[in-house]
């Protein structure tokens, strides 16, 4: 019975002595706080919010780790940095002020890499894998996949396309079911094909940040007409000579009438073209008729 006894007052001993040294912590560390300038106690919230760890924070200030932890807990801006923590490189926890600076980083530059990203993390002295932030984006709903190309638009072409799209917004689908489409198209046969990654979100493929614009110029190419319907394609040939407004009026008597034919058009159907100026050339409005 004794021995038990002695064992106890010894625990209720030692609990003393901690409780007398945690009530005397706060003080004597606040004292401390007060004695650094107002300048360097912003100095060391702004260090926590760009990702410092604490103990960073006091080497590089010259201050000790619990007077900085004490600051910004009074100053209400206690966050953790970005913390990373891997399971057989599967897990992945991340903090959401991390995760907020990575997402608001690649909307604003959907081409930028993880190795970007991994060096700005770095600067802020957080550590942090490319896996990890593959999976910190794919979790925000972005993945990586190519730069959709798409041909340059002036903004004279955006509007002209805008204005369309408009006018023609409430017209029954009946409507475009009568209407024969074409245009040409350029293939490059020895251009540039280098590919670009963005981060992006499901079916913002075509935003133009996501995308890398193209114009028609290079080595080798082949020239091509085509044109279709709602029913379906029609004759697609390959153009040998240069376009211009007598070339696209032969292309269209020999090639235009024998799609409409069989595509079944109904009647008084309707020819679609772009404004180019060879389309609109003196001459090509009775082609169709």
């Amino acid at each position: 019975m004794d021995g038990w006894m002695d064992g106890l007052l010894k625990i209720l001993y030692k609990r003393h002595l901690s409780t007398t040294s945690n009530s005397q912590t706060p003080n004597s560390t606040m004292a401390k706080t007060k004695e650094l300038s107002k300048d360097t106690r912003n100095k060391i919230v702004d260090l926590h919010q760009a990702g410092k760890t604490e103990s960073a924070i006091g080497k590089q200030l010259g201050v000790k780790k619990s007077t900085v932890g004490a600051i910004i807990r009074k100053n209400g801006r206690h966050t953790r940095p970005l913390i990373i923590s891997l399971s057989l490189g599967l897990h992945a926890r991340s903090h959401p002020c991390g995760v907020k600076m990575i997402t608001r980083t690649v909307s604003k530059n959907p081409r930028t890499t993880r190795g970007d990203l991994v060096n700005d993390l770095q600067r802020a002295g957080t550590k942090v894998t490319k896996a990890t932030i593959s999976n910190t984006l794919r979790r925000q709903g972005l993945k990586s996949c190519s730069a959709r190309r798409v041909p340059l638009l002036k903004p004279v072409h955006v509007q002209a396309r805008l204005k369309f799209a408009r006018e023609h917004l409430d017209d029954p689908e009946e409507d475009w079911e009568n209407v024969i489409w074409s245009d040409e198209t350029k293939i490059e046969l020895f251009g540039k094909n280098s590919t670009c990654r963005v981060w992006r979100r499901k079916n913002a493929e075509l935003h133009p940040k996501n995308t890398i614009p193209t114009v028609k110029h290079g080595g080798g190419n082949i020239m091509l007409w085509g044109c279709f319907s709602a029913k379906g394609p029609g004759r697609l040939i390959r153009v040998k000579e240069r376009m211009n407004g007598a070339m696209y009026r032969e292309i269209l008597s020999e090639n235009l009438l024998p799609s409409e034919r069989a595509l079944k058009m109904k009647r008084g159907w309707v020819f679609q073209h772009d404004n180019d100026p060879k389309h609109t050339a003196q001459g090509n409005e009775g082609v169709a008729s």
